[in-house]
């Protein structure tokens, strides 16, 4: 009675294994051309047929549309505000600490929170993982 339990045990194990197997990714190997031994001549990025012109007027690569163009570019006053700050330097952690806290602006008390929280479970984790 023991060993019909352990055989289909073992059988059970083997088909695991096997559906494991069969669900593994794999990935695809190219064959290299014939003649080529490495960066060639075919490699080097071509040199692109748009004129300066059509560069600078309009944004090329940022049509989503199967039948759209690509978009014109506008002047800057007919793009929002928020646009020209996202680029902006934001306060590292260590800045605002050195800041009083009551004085901060709520977007810089927010980043504020946000990074010391980071900190904290960094430091708890790595006094963890020491222990």
């Amino acid at each position: 009675m023991a060993m019909n339990r352990i055989k289909s045990l073992r059988s059970i194990i083997k088909m695991t294994e096997l559906t494991m197997v069969e669900g593994r990714r794999t990935f695809a190997v190219g064959k290299a051309k014939k003649g080529s031994k490495g960066g060639g001549a075919s490699d080097a990025p071509k040199a692109s047929t748009l004129s300066k012109e059509v560069k600078s007027t309009t944004v090329v690569g940022a049509n989503i549309l199967k039948d759209g163009t690509d978009p014109k570019v506008l002047p800057d006053s007919e793009y929002p505000d928020w646009l020209w700050h996202l680029l902006d330097k934001k306060p590292a952690l260590s800045e605002l600490r050195r800041k009083n806290t009551e004085t901060l602006p709520y977007e810089d008390l927010k980043r504020f929170v946000k990074l010391d929280n980071r900190a904290r479970i960094k430091e708890n984790n790595s006094v963890k993982a020491k222990n």
